[in-house]
């Protein structure tokens, strides 16, 4: 089991940037592919990016490509969401999630683990 706490949500400008990080709990964080997701008021949750276990493979929305970058440190238990051009429809709660199985996945239900989520609020 995993335990996951993310920080480094806040108040920014459009156009501004902002790096999210997410903690792990436990000794087998490498084992682990790791997601970034969101929810806005209303809206139902959405994957942002996905890597692998090794950090060679990520996914991104198409939303975001191009300006979200998803990363981790396994010597840290760390995966960390730098998000750079922001756009106020970028505003969300961002939640890490952890899974288990194989492959990277992209859908909600496909990851075990979740973290209680960080506000990032995009002014205009």
């Amino acid at each position: 089991q995993v335990q996951l706490v993310e920080s480094g949500g806040g108040l920014v400008q459009a156009g501004g940037s902002r790096r999210l990080s997410c903690a792990a709990s436990g000794r087998t964080f490498s084992s682990y592919r790791m997601g970034w997701f969101r929810q806005a008021p209303g809206k139902e949750r959405e994957f942002v990016a996905a890597i692998s276990w090794s950090g060679s493979a990520t996914y991104y929305a198409d939303s975001v490509k191009g300006r979200f970058t998803i990363s981790r440190d396994n010597a840290a238990n760390t995966v960390y969401l730098q998000m750079n051009s922001l756009k106020p429809e970028d505003t969300a709660v961002y939640y890490c999630a952890a899974r288990q199985g194989l492959g990277v996945k992209v859908r909600v239900e496909e990851y075990d683990y979740w973290g209680q989520g960080t506000q990032v609020t995009v002014s205009s």
